[in-house]
Order: C-alpha cells, then sequence, then structure tokens
C-alpha cells in the first residue's frame, strides 16, 4: 500500500475532533492575558483585558481571546489596552515584537514605550522637521539614513497623537 493511501486510510479511521477544535468568534466576556515588557520594566503582567491593538510590521491589528496564534513584529506606533468597562490606555512603542500564544496569552517585547500623552506634539512637529532637514541636506550618508529613521519614528508617533 502506498505511503499516501496509508496515510488517507488511517485518517478516515481516527475519530474526527476536527469539530471540537473548529475557531469562533470571541466572545464578548472573554479575556486575554497580557504580558507588556520592556528590557527595564514590565508594564502589565498576565493582566486580563479585552482587546489589545498594535501596530503590526504587516498592518493595524486587533488582538482578542481566541486569537489565532502568531508572532508579528511591531513597527514604530501605538499600542492601545482597553480594559473591562471600556477603559482605554495607549503607549507609544518604538518597535518590538507580540506574540500570541495558544491558552488566551499575549506577550508583546518592546525596546522603548511610553504613555501617549507624555508626549507634546508641538516638540514632536518641531523634531521631525529637524529631522526631515538633516536627512534632505547635505552630510553623510549614515546621518541622512539616521535622520530618515528619526523621521519615520516621529511620523509614526505624530499620526498616534491624531488619533489620540
Amino acid at each position: 500500500m502506498s505511503a499516501l493511501r496509508l496515510l488517507s486510510s488511517a485518517a478516515r479511521r481516527a475519530p474526527s475532533t476536527l469539530a471540537q477544535q473548529r475557531r469562533g468568534y470571541a466572545e464578548v466576556a472573554d479575556k486575554i492575558s497580557l504580558s507588556l515588557v520592556l528590557p527595564h520594566q514590565a508594564i502589565f503582567t498576565s493582566k486580563d483585558v479585552v482587546q489589545v491593538n498594535v501596530a503590526a510590521a504587516t498592518g493595524d491589528m486587533g488582538i482578542l481571546a481566541n486569537h489565532v496564534p502568531s508572532i508579528e513584529a511591531l513597527r514604530p506606533g501605538m499600542i492601545e489596552v482597553i480594559e473591562s468597562g471600556n477603559a482605554s490606555k495607549k503607549w507609544f512603542a518604538s518597535g518590538g515584537f507580540a506574540t500570541v500564544h495558544p491558552g488566551n496569552k499575549l506577550t508583546i517585547n518592546v525596546i522603548e514605550a511610553a504613555p501617549l500623552e507624555s508626549f507634546s506634539s508641538e516638540a514632536v512637529r518641531a523634531n521631525l522637521q529637524e529631522a526631515l532637514k538633516v536627512a534632505a541636506g547635505n552630510g553623510s550618508e549614515e546621518d541622512k539614513m539616521e535622520a530618515r529613521i528619526e523621521a519615520d519614528v516621529y511620523e509614526a508617533l505624530q499620526h498616534a497623537l491624531g488619533s489620540k
């Protein structure tokens, strides 16, 4: 018997557990356990929350309970944590990784993060203009690239502040 026929024969004889493992929509009452960690500080440690919104490299992403396990690279942007009663806390993170584990667990590791309200729109705007000047100036290629990265972060921060 060929390997393919043997495998399909065994699959037909095995009890079907597929119906029990099928994913559905997350219920409103479900929670996800969040750990939001920086190298020097834990902002949340296994805190039950309703939803977490992150700026993933592939696009903005909302994570609820029963989310499919995944690993997402984070770009500079806002992390919004929605707790019970729709209370929302927002941080700006410079980048990192979000890992959704089975069993309604979410771990977010970021390099730097600060509460969104600790930023001044005027200071961000001024720093963005300065970074854009350096990026377009006559400096070395290294200086221009660093300024371009800095400008990208300030643009993301400006966008996050605009959506407060």
